[in-house]
């Protein structure tokens, strides 16, 4: 879609051998800071669109940082759970530079479009200590 559209707003991430093959041009190499990362490969843009499905069946990927304290993980997962939103994947990361802090990723059923996400992301602004919605989208299967 990037080759055939070009738009002026998105890049992409993906291997030199995509690059190849669809023409695109390489503006970065080497964006990993461990050797061993695997991507996944995804499309990012700035611009907003409806996410309204039929199924529901959408996924949002938010990323945050808490504090270092007894209780601080405890009161971001709330924000999940008092929502009844379903948790697929919660994975955290150490930050560079910074013992014993980490960055959380977490994805979960529900679009930054439905009322109980936008309460829930909302509250997690107002909790975490650094947060980041990465987006809504519809899973593969």
């Amino acid at each position: 879609m990037l080759a055939e559209q070009h738009p002026a707003d998105a890049a992409a991430v993906a291997s030199e051998a995509a690059a190849t093959i669809y023409g695109g041009k390489i503006l970065r190499r080497n964006l990993e800071d461990n050797r061993k990362n695997y991507t996944r490969f995804f499309l990012l843009t700035k611009q907003k669109k409806p996410l309204r499905s039929a199924t529901g069946a959408w996924k949002t990927s938010v990323a945050f940082g808490a504090a270092n304290q007894p209780g601080a993980l405890f009161k971001v997962m709330a924000c999940f759970a008092l929502r009844d939103l379903n948790l697929t994947k919660i994975e955290s990361r150490p930050l560079p530079g910074k013992p014993w802090e980490y960055l959380f990723y977490v994805d979960f059923i529900g679009s930054t479009d439905d009322k109980p996400v936008q309460r829930a992301l909302h509250n997690l602004a107002e909790t975490t200590q650094l947060f980041r919605v990465l987006g809504s989208y519809r899973p593969t299967p």
